[in-house]
């Protein structure tokens, strides 16, 4: 009867241990699916109205970009244009 390969156990470095670890907060018996993480909070200001219309400017220019290789690319698949370098679309 043919044995399955035992599997090697990794060694791993809990965050107690190795205190520049991402986790070093967490503590080893805790779950870390439930561990609390303090971030701190940054001050977010408000746009003025210039950074208002300005941002709603930028947004509706990548809109019309976005409108405007849809339509390419449909042009480019309904007039088969592709075929001269790609066999299918």
């Amino acid at each position: 009867m043919n044995n399955p390969p035992h599997k090697r156990k990794k060694a791993t470095i809990s965050a107690s241990t190795n205190p520049k670890s991402p986790n070093s907060d967490i503590s080893p018996t805790q779950n870390p699916a439930s561990a609390i993480i303090d971030v701190p909070a940054v001050e977010v200001p408000e746009l003025t109205e210039d950074e208002q219309r300005d941002r709603l400017h930028l947004e509706r220019k990548v809109e019309r970009a976005f409108f405007e290789v849809g339509k390419a690319l449909a042009e480019l698949r309904d007039r088969r244009l592709y075929r001269s370098t790609h066999r299918t679309f």
